[in-house]
């Protein structure tokens, strides 16, 4: 379960986790600290109550993954605390989302601990090959957000995948699915319906030619759908919306 206090929805999930009956050990749970107020040089104190209060509305007493959500203001502040907190046994694993190579290799350079994961936006249209080369030559593990591109570019009925979809008597969502996971990137798809979240498991049963793989790739147009974490005006943008 992937969930963030962005998202608004902790306390949502940490319901459904206790109504749910499985157990505790079963259950893989990211949540992602957002943007941290450092202004006082307090971004360690701020994350660890961040990180409490995340917890709290989980109802968990351990997190498997904990991210950082923007790599904006001090976090670098915000990860010595999290290293903290993974020596301490609450965190069994850190890492980031939305990082680009060269503040990873820096964050990297820098501290103790490397980040287990950097969660980005990957999809056909934005595929990040190189970027994935290089993080894991560094030991990070590449995860997915974002995979369908939210259908944008009409993912759904994209001439290329449609057909690849229709040699394997597969969907459209399918095959990507498929193609990420043979690439090595962990994917974390995003569904409201039961039907859907059924066909997004159903992807171990084929296999994606050469032939697909090369076709898939032909539909990188090497920039992201959404937004850029790079451009100043976004960096304002995330930089003032708070969350508590």
């Amino acid at each position: 379960m992937d969930t963030a206090v962005s998202y608004g929805n902790e306390e949502a999930v940490g319901r459904a986790i206790a109504a749910s009956g499985v157990a505790r050990e079963e259950l893989f749970v990211t949540t992602k600290l957002w943007i941290q107020d450092s202004r006082d040089g307090a971004a360690e104190d701020a994350t660890k109550r961040s990180f409490d209060a995340s917890l709290n509305r989980l109802g968990l007493d351990y997190l498997d993954l904990y991210l950082i959500h923007q790599p904006f203001d001090d976090y670098y502040g915000e990860w010595r605390a999290m290293q903290d907190l993974h020596r301490q046994g609450l965190i069994r694993a850190i890492g980031v989302a939305n990082f680009y190579p060269d503040r990873l290799v820096d964050l990297i350079e820098h501290n103790e601990i490397a980040p287990a994961v950097n969660q980005i936006e990957t999809h056909p249209f934005f595929q990040r090959s190189d970027y994935q080369e290089q993080m894991t030559a560094l030991g990070v593990q590449i995860q997915s957000w974002g995979p369908f591109a939210e259908g944008r570019n009409n993912l759904f009925t994209d001439p290329t995948l449609t057909a690849i979809a229709d040699a394997h008597g597969k969907s459209v969502a399918q095959v990507v699915l498929r193609w990420l996971t043979e690439r090595g990137v962990v994917v974390i798809p995003k569904s409201v319906r039961p039907e859907r979240m059924a066909e997004n498991f159903d992807i171990f049963d084929f296999t994606l030619s050469d032939e697909d793989m090369a076709r898939i790739a032909g539909l990188d147009a090497g920039a992201s759908l959404f937004f850029d974490h790079r451009d100043p005006e976004m960096v304002r943008r995330l930089s003032s919306r708070k969350y508590t």
